[in-house]
């Protein structure tokens, strides 16, 4: 059911058309940033994130794709205001943490 609720609010985002240019640096950089800290501070377990350098730019919304452990891949999409608004997990993704399960933790 998560999966669904993650699923409609990243379509909802994207559908949006987010004015945000992706491809720039700085832009690019808050986003890893952001989506760095939230990973670590809402999964358990997340010791390393690598980034894919190729930048994701699906209808001008920002979206950042890479790994968690060198191994479990993931995508988030974000708003313009740099927050998250859906994570797709791969295989092998780290659980959330206990705290985070019913609300987002800090980011």
């Amino acid at each position: 059911m998560k999966s669904v609720y993650i699923c409609l609010i990243s379509l909802l985002v994207l559908l949006s058309g987010c004015s945000v240019n992706s491809t720039d640096d700085e832009i690019l950089e808050k986003a890893k940033e952001k989506a760095e800290s939230y990973l670590k501070n809402n999964y358990q377990n997340v010791s390393e994130v690598t980034f894919v350098d190729d930048p994701n730019n699906p209808m001008d919304g920002i979206t950042v794709e890479g790994t968690v452990n060198g191994e479990a891949e993931f995508t988030i999409a974000m708003d313009e205001r740099f927050e998250i608004a859906g994570v797709s997990r791969g295989k092998n993704f780290p659980e959330k943490k206990d705290a985070c399960k019913e609300q987002i933790c800090a980011y």
